[in-house]
């Protein structure tokens, strides 16, 4: 049977004209959205799915800001989801009510620990909610009994060039779990084609109050779900960490960490130093610490590389840059496998680690720190970027 002739000439041009732009059109970047279900309350939460030219995915819902999926490929090309997380929404209100895992959750007024809940602020004592206690010594842990990871966030999708992006808005009223001032926040979710998860945080308020606000997605490089963390590959850019009492909140010291299990300036096994003796890895059961990041000479908010992960089974490569002073890493010593994720595995001890930028913990109570009071007229802004490859 003859084939018909192929177009020739002007029409020929205007197939293939047609033609590139349908394939330019679906390899730039997009946002979905879909329900997530229902909170308790009975407000709905909506599942936003980012995605751009390169197959690359990341879903986060207006839920308490969380990172539900980031889904990237590895050295072969193959794509995997590398959050923790959950399926529902009734998942993670379950979690937040009980363990307190914060998978993938925005965190605020206050990432990490402030010791006994309390800090003095122009010369006044503001006390806060308490809602953790290890070593029997109650603190203020990531915002409060109901911080931003349990509130829901006002939503709007954007879509530029190279990146798709969710824009999130929450006005946190003054004396929310305690802290003084209206403060207005935004933080903006970008995946870009370079298959970077860039978060922009941004507030301001009409009092004086701390700020300090982070991510604390949990990752597996090997995928959500698929055993231990402790042969991923980790360099800290940081030759100074903050040692911790029993209660996990700073001692003011910055120790080095050279010479210790805590010395990641060159490339190390996450497990090849965590059953030490040492008595900062037996308070945190392992690592649970800030590291100050060296930054050199770069200008405050500047960004600059922190810490690098490698997988060496997949290749997936995970760099953080930051214009955050410290960042913490923790490795899931305190999962137990009670908490099944969206693979139906069930998360045990050290299978995902968190690298959450920050100003140190305690900060408020601790004058040689760098500040984190934010006063009226002023702009809270800062950057993280999570960037993935693979070889």
């Amino acid at each position: 049977m003859k084939k018909p002739n192929a177009p020739r000439g002007p029409v020929a041009a205007a197939l293939a004209l047609i033609a590139a732009a349908a394939t330019l059109s679906a390899a730039q970047p997009a946002i979905t959205m879909k329900s997530f279900g229902t909170l308790r309350d009975g407000r709905a939460a909506q599942l936003y799915t980012l995605a751009n030219s390169s197959g690359a995915k990341v879903a986060i819902t207006n839920y308490g800001g969380i990172v539900v999926r980031i889904i990237v490929p590895d050295r072969d090309g193959n794509l995997a989801d590398v959050a923790l997380g959950y399926d529902t929404i009734g998942a993670y209100e379950k979690d937040g009510a009980t363990s307190g895992t914060y998978f993938g959750a925005l965190i605020g007024r206050y990432g990490n620990r402030i010791a006994r809940g309390q800090f003095t602020l122009d010369g006044k004592t503001c006390k806060l909610a308490t809602n953790n206690d290890p070593g029997g010594i109650p603190c203020a842990l990531h915002g409060g009994r109901v911080g931003f990871d349990k509130v829901l966030w006002d939503a709007a999708p954007l879509v530029e060039k190279d990146a798709a992006g969710l824009r999130l808005r929450y006005l946190s009223k003054d004396g929310e779990e305690g802290y003084p001032g209206n403060l207005d926040v935004t933080v903006t979710y970008w995946l870009t084609d370079r298959n970077e998860l860039r978060i922009e945080y941004a507030a301001t308020t009409d009092k004086a109050t701390p700020v300090n606000l982070t991510n604390h997605s949990y990752f597996n490089l090997r995928g959500e779900g698929i055993g231990s963390i402790l042969d991923h590959v980790l360099t800290l850019n940081a030759a100074r960490y903050t040692p911790v009492d029993k209660g996990l909140i700073p001692t003011g010291e910055i120790a080095p960490v050279a010479g210790t299990p805590f010395d990641f300036t060159k490339p190390r096994a996450i497990g090849e130093r965590i059953n030490d003796a040492n008595g900062q890895l037996a308070f945190g059961g392992g690592y649970d610490h800030n590291w100050i990041i060296d930054r050199g000479t770069a200008r405050a908010r500047a960004l600059v590389k922190a810490a690098e992960v490698y997988e060496p089974v997949t290749g997936r490569v995970l760099e953080v840059l930051t214009g955050e002073p410290a960042i913490q890493f923790y490795c899931g010593n305190f999962l137990d496998g009670k908490n099944a994720g969206k693979s139906g595995i069930a998360y045990g001890k050290r299978t995902g680690f968190c690298l959450e930028t920050q100003h140190s913990p305690d900060s408020p109570n601790q004058p040689s720190f760098p500040s984190t009071i934010l006063r009226p007229g002023e702009r809270y802004e800062t950057a993280t970027v999570y960037r993935f490859s693979a070889r």
